[in-house]
């Protein structure tokens, strides 16, 4: 089975796409620092957590993707950071950038024609590259909403 650019590029846009709701950038924007480690009463995560997560988990998929010689990360232990606070000012700015070079990264996979799409990962258990894209999309949306829900009770989020 054959995949056409057009595809290819809906796929891609999937990644960071705002048309249906918030992407990462949005959610993630304009929270002042003191902010980012709160846990709101009744729930088990802040802004920060979420933030990180949501990069190591994306983080896993692309190394998932391009690393044959990859190894499986420990559940739930090497995909939350144990702090509800970032380790220093600088871990939020840093976690972001990580997460966007790693989106385009993923990106340029899904727009790569060499690689078909429909392929097992060579090095899986029958994952297909459209999958760990699909994966990558559905897990950020799932906890962009979170980060939107934690910043709503912050009172943090201004929905226009």
């Amino acid at each position: 089975m054959t995949v056409d650019q057009g595809f290819r590029g809906q796929l891609a846009r999937l990644l960071d796409w705002e048309e249906a709701h918030v992407g990462l950038d949005a959610a993630i924007e304009d929270l002042p620092a003191a902010q980012r480690g709160i846990q709101p009463a009744g729930l088990p995560y802040s802004c920060w957590q979420l933030l990180e997560h949501i990069r190591i988990g994306q983080a896993d998929i692309l190394e998932f993707c391009r690393d044959p010689a990859y190894r499986k990360r420990q559940w739930p232990a090497e995909y939350w950071p144990k702090s509800p606070s970032p380790p220093d000012p600088a871990a939020w700015d840093a976690s972001a950038a990580a997460f966007r070079r790693d989106r385009e990264a993923l990106k340029a996979l899904a727009n790569d024609p060499s690689v078909d799409l429909m392929a097992a990962v060579p090095h899986g258990t029958g994952q297909t590259y459209l999958r760990e894209l699909l994966l990558a999309a559905d897990h950020t949306a799932y906890h962009v909403g979170q980060l939107i829900v934690v910043r709503r009770l912050l009172g943090r989020w201004n929905e226009a």
